[in-house]
């Protein structure tokens, strides 16, 4: 988020940015020599060879390297990993700290390995094909490595009309486009969330999917990379990395041939598998930029309550702080006190706390600024080019130094903060974490000569608009209360870090890299710089904070949101997507934003600002959106100061659609609860596009305006503005709709919904699947866990079968003490519930309901017991069968339709 000062400059900075972007001729690329392959060691696992430039250097972007080291390994029965080095230097590679890399079987080889790699000597090149099929997935033929100090490229041939999808983090649609395409991964502050442009974090993966199978290609580097999709070169169509330093380190990912998720169960095994969250996060959160005071805050509390609307958590944003320093509140306008007493009461009534909490540390020297005076003392600060003066820039509080995430003292640092700041018993007691402005983000434009000057003339920090209220202004209704190890870094000696020759497609500004960020000359503890190491800055805090939070509450899960991220980044925390606007591009396009993180990069605890977060929303896209984002694994409104008031309560017809969709979620919250335990388990992916789940059907390659949610929900919001109307695509499979288990028949076509009214989205459950629902919705989930089950079985199309599962435990352990774990099975009229019951769930099975039953039975059982006529009920309309139970969920049971 930028300062209104700071906003025009950047939007006239986007337009410029054509004329920092490197053009490169293809053909030209294509003519250079490349490399041949001398002393190749095949020994089965694993295989090296010596690189050896195989003719005049091209030096299109700096000298050709004339010796690289190749070194191939067979890591798993699905992983190949294929690395090319330069051997006579000290180039950078990710640290292993910021993202461990699994270790190879030792048992792997091509014999067992369901991909394989293959190459040619002389020029060199290499491919990746599948064992069984020879189909190739990635090939080299005919594209040159090309290996310089500030330039790397491969490229790869594709099939025609490919399918690509990742390679984010951006707001283009879920399947990339491959006619004249770039993509750059260059993290920074993206107000808007524009279309074709890099944004906040880097996710260098692709999933390509074909009829024939989906597999996975990943590039362990974090320097900055165009990576371009072109089908205009006359060779086909192609996908290229540019890079800008570091090595080649990839990952090549054998996924399956029928089953998608596969492909990313096994990128899992790389960056982690996400993290589990806590039960509570999964409620409504609600924030905004611009309130003005702790009265606006609790008055948002009670006005949520009034309307019977749940909220779960409130959150704030850098409002509360004292001339926008982390780490404090204004005594005026969020005196402690009184926001002890809001933390008091959220904690009271099953409420929970979460604040902002940026990077960048106002640089304020003799004004006994705790924060900075400690991280001084600590000598914590990332430094200037020079090694020993800290790096200076201009964020909210004005000029601001900035944490140095591989200093190893900067952890205790961090923690000792949160601790102090953040205590139960003299601080504010948050529950869950939020981090911002970790791209880093700094306002001062490039050349940043003179940060104060800058700061200055941004007027930053902003100054408070409005009085300061009434210290003992009574609220909810009550009277006022009485008073790291070093290595060795790379030689950058020789570079050009600030302008590379070879200039990534970087859209903040007219291209310069540092510009509006920390300079690419900044040096860390270990003395890597920035150049190299800026992708990973939000990622390295996100954990920072990630374990701060474990510090203050040992052994409970946390909930930290973040902007920016790197590769790995979900094993830790969440993400929301950024400074959206309020308009109907951004509401649609949020989808394949939450596809993205949530279904390819392993980042499934994210959503999109509800109802917008830039400009004016309207009664009728926050009435839509709100159904929307109740389908967000992370659930928040939050808008800007600069922007009306948004909450859910303001607008009756939005108070209803919030209302609708949070009944639905709450109901679906434990299903969600469980696709997360199941993802933390082995990488199986919370939100899914419909491929896959149909990976044959080509008709869903490209659909990126209905997901899945889960394994089985079907998600179908109407997208265009103000109409009431919307094509849903069904594939071959029955869906039955979620409020009346009616039954749909796919047939592999769309359907036009009409009158679709704006407190309603359509939501369907698929065929082949058994859903473990709470039986009503509730205000708080404390209460939500109160609540009986209902089981819904729904059959599939193709044998009437179905299957479910549910994963119970106390909801915030990191490592529970009990848990239970329950599968549901459905065929030819017999449900079998089973499983552990370690965790009492202290609730019944209030029913079952049996979808698509074509006619009552003649008698139903439970455990072999018949069932009294009162407690069957059969809805001949939309199929459906309910069995009435009453039991205590703690066991295994069995109900039976004759």
């Amino acid at each position: 988020m930028y300062p209104r000062t700071a906003l025009k400059f950047a939007l006239l900075a986007q337009l410029a940015f054509l004329a920092s972007a490197t053009y490169s001729d293809p053909k030209v690329l294509d003519a250079c020599p490349g490399y041949k392959a001398k002393n190749v060691l095949d020994l089965g696992h694993k295989l090296t060879a010596d690189l050896v430039l195989a003719g005049t250097a091209c030096n299109v972007f700096g000298n050709d390297t004339e010796k690289l080291k190749l070194e191939v390994t067979y890591e798993s029965q699905d992983r190949i990993h294929v690395k090319i080095t330069d051997p006579t230097e000290n180039r950078y590679e990710v640290p292993q700290e910021v993202l461990p890399r699994p270790s190879a079987n030792l048992f792997a080889g091509p014999l067992t390995s369901n991909i394989r790699f293959n190459y040619t000597t002389s020029p060199f090149s290499f491919s990746i094909y599948r064992s069984k099929t020879h189909e190739v997935l990635f090939s080299t033929a005919s594209h040159p490595i090309i290996f310089e100090p500030q330039y790397l490229r491969v490229k790869t041939n594709l099939p025609a009309n490919a399918n690509i999808y990742g390679l984010g983090e951006h707001t283009d649609t879920f399947r990339l486009p491959t006619h004249n395409y770039t993509r750059t991964l260059w993290s920074r502050d993206a107000y808007g969330v524009p279309h074709g442009e890099n944004l906040y974090g880097n996710h260098p993966i692709y999933y390509e999917h074909r009829t024939t199978g989906t597999h996975g290609v990943f590039l362990a580097n974090s320097n900055g990379m165009d990576i371009k999709l072109n089908d205009t070169e006359g060779t086909g169509t192609t996908l290229e990395y540019n890079v800008i330093g570091g090595v080649l380190d990839f990952y090549f990912l054998a996924g399956s041939e029928s089953d998608p998720t596969e492909v990313a169960r096994q990128y899992a095994e790389i960056v982690g598998n996400p993290a589990e969250v806590p039960y509570w996060s999964f409620g409504l959160h609600q924030c905004r930029f611009g309130y003005q005071n702790y009265i606006d805050v609790s008055e948002v509390i009670t006005n949520y309550s009034a309307a019977g609307i749940p909220l779960e958590t409130m959150w704030t944003d850098i409002d509360y702080m004292d001339r926008r320093r982390i780490f404090t509140v204004d005594p005026d306008y969020f005196p402690l006190d009184r926001m002890r007493e809001i933390v008091d009461y959220l904690h009271s009534h099953d409420q929970k706390f979460v604040l902002m909490t940026d990077p960048a540390v106002a640089y304020a020297p003799g004004e006994s600024y705790g924060p900075f005076d400690r991280g001084t003392t600590a000598d914590i600060w990332l430094k200037a080019a020079n090694g020993s003066s800290p790096f200076l820039g201009a964020v909210w509080p004005g000029v601001t130094v900035f944490p140095d995430w591989f200093n190893p003292k900067t952890q205790d640092y961090w923690t000792n903060e949160f601790q102090s700041f953040y205590s139960p018993d003299t601080g504010l007691d948050i529950d869950g974490a939020w981090i911002d402005m970790n791209e880093p983000s700094s306002f001062c434009n490039y050349p940043c000569t003179d940060p104060f000057e800058q700061a200055r003339e941004q007027a930053l920090p902003p100054a408070r608009t409005s009085p300061p209220p009434d210290p003992d202004a009574p609220i909810f209704g009550e009277a006022p209360p009485s008073k790291r190890k070093r290595a060795s870094a790379p030689d950058h000696s020789g570079d050009n870090v600030q302008s590379p020759p070879y200039a990534i497609a970087n859209f903040a500004g007219a291209g310069p890299l540092s510009d509006k960020t920390a300079y690419t000359d900044a040096v860390h503890a270990n003395g890597l710089i920035e150049y190299d190491t800026h992708n990973l800055y939000g990622t390295m805090m996100s954990t920072a904070t990630h374990e701060a939070m474990l510090a203050r509450r040992p052994g409970l899960r946390t909930l930290v949101i973040t902007r920016s991220t790197f590769a790995g980044a979900g094993a830790k925390v969440g993400k929301w997507l950024g400074d959206n606007f309020s308009d109907w591009d951004h509401y649609k396009q949020s989808i394949a934003g939450i596809l993205g993180m949530a279904g390819v990069y392993h980042v499934p605890m994210v959503g999109a600002d509800i109802c917008g977060y830039a400009e004016n929303t309207t009664e009728t896209l926050c009435a839509r959106w709100a159904l929307l984002g109740a389908f967000y694994p992370f659930m928040r409104n939050h808008n800007a100061d600069t922007s009306i008031s948004q909450e859910f309560y303001r607008w009756p017809l939005t108070t209803q659609a919030a209302k609708n969709a949070l009944d639905v979620r709450y109901r679906l919250i434990d299903y969600l609860y469980t696709a997360f335990h199941q993802a933390k388990t082995d990488g199986t992916p919370v939100l899914r596009p419909l491929w896959y789940a149909f990976p044959k059907d080509t008709n869903t390659f490209g659909i990126d305006t209905q997901f899945l949610f889960g394994p089985s929900v079907l998600v179908s919001p109407v997208i265009d503005e103000n109409s009431t109307t919307v094509d849903v695509y069904y594939p071959k499979e029955f869906f039955y709709n979620f409020h009346t288990l009616a039954p749909i028949t796919g047939v592999g076509s769309s359907v036009q919904l009409t009158n679709v009214n704006f407190t309603t989205i359509p939501v369907s459950i698929k065929g082949g699947a058994v859903l473990p629902l709470r039986a009503s919705s509730q205000l708080t989930t404390t209460e939500l866990r109160k609540t009986d089950f209902e089981i819904v079985v729904a059959p599939a199309l193709a044998d009437g079968s179905a299957s479910g599962s549910l994963y119970l435990d106390d909801g915030i352990s990191i490592t529970p003490k009990t848990s239970t774990s329950v599968s549901f099975a459905y065929n030819r009229g017999k449900l079998t519930v089973k499983g552990s019951f370690g965790y009492a769930t202290g609730v019944n099975v209030s029913r079952v309901r049996f979808a698509n039953t074509k006619s009552a039975p003649k008698s139903v059982k439970f455990n072999g017991k018949a069932v009294s006529a009162d407690k069957v009920a059969f809805d001949s309309a939309n199929g459906v069968l309910d069995v009435t139970l009453g039991i205590p969920f703690k066991s295994n049971f069995i109900v039976e339709l004759d």
